[in-house]
């Protein structure tokens, strides 16, 4: 799966080569391609490794296996929809963030880097990552009451 990762990045790299914006650091943006790139194929093999023997295996019923349904149901479907609506909106919220502080959330929060790591990639100090994270969420935080202001 890893090197389908890094050949599908190289053909992203070359295929949106014309969207890199001269003057901008060639390793971030190399770095979001494949992180999208890796996450992309982790939900593929997700979908691949449900099949399960305790997986009803109607081609038209995706449910899950037995424990995800069982799960489900102990926190409600409601629970269940609002959490993935939410999961979702944040998604979609860090992509309307500048590059330094989208690539920051992407490595430390959706990737698990540590500060030290993450650093290192964005060939930044570990303070920058640091106070990236922190502009990231409060832009979110921000975001989040003007579209919930009303509800």
């Amino acid at each position: 799966m890893a090197e389908d990762v890094f050949q599908t990045t190289f053909l992203q790299v070359h295929l949106k080569s014309d969207l890199f914006e001269q003057g901008r650091k060639f390793r971030p943006w190399l770095y979001t391609i494949a992180t999208n790139q890796a996450i992309d194929a982790q939900r593929r093999n997700r979908r691949h490794r449900r099949l399960s023997l305790d997986q009803s295996h109607s081609a038209e019923e995706d449910s899950g296996s037995l424990m995800e349904v069982i799960a489900t149901r102990e926190s409600g479907p409601h629970q269940y929809a609002e959490n993935r609506e939410w999961a979702e909106w944040v998604r979609e919220a860090v992509t309307t963030l500048p590059d330094p502080l989208q690539n920051a959330v992407k490595l430390v929060y959706f990737r698990g880097m540590k500060y030290g790591d993450a650093a290192k990639v964005l060939s930044v100090p570990v303070g920058t990552i640091k106070s990236r994270l922190h502009s990231a969420i409060g832009r979110l935080g921000q975001s989040w009451r003007e579209v919930h202001a009303g509800h």
